[in-house]
């Protein structure tokens, strides 16, 4: 060390460097304080968020279950419709059959005739 009254210049340049130093060290821990903060800040709001999507989650899950039970249940009642609206043209049918064999022997006939005039005049037209 120096023991003249007046330090030197370059003794004032290193005093001046290590508070700069010093300054320099200290701006960095406050940024990291603070950028630290602001990750946990950060972590804080994506748990918030998460779990805040989690009941939506499962709500929009169970009314899309809801909605996909009640498609398959019409779709089963209508099937089911269908079903019982051919039997009943089939028993109708089959009680006309019973009730008036030549004429149901007659449009049975009429009707095999026009479906084959319409496949002749359809094979006609593609050759």
């Amino acid at each position: 060390m120096d023991t003249s009254p007046t330090k030197s210049i370059s003794q004032q340049g290193q005093d001046v460097a290590d508070r700069a130093a010093h300054v320099a060290e200290g701006v960095i821990r406050s940024t990291q304080r603070a950028a630290d903060g602001a990750m946990d800040s950060l972590s804080s709001r994506v748990d918030d968020v998460r779990s805040q999507a989690a009941p939506m989650l499962s709500k929009v899950t169970s009314q899309a279950e809801a909605a996909a039970r009640r498609g398959m249940d019409a779709v089963r009642d209508t099937s089911q419709q269908l079903r019982d609206k051919a039997t009943q043209a089939s028993d109708m049918t089959a009680a006309y059959v019973k009730d008036e064999p030549i004429k149901a022997m007659l449009i049975a006939a009429a009707t095999g005739a026009m479906l084959m005039g319409i496949v002749t005049m359809m094979a006609r037209s593609r050759d």
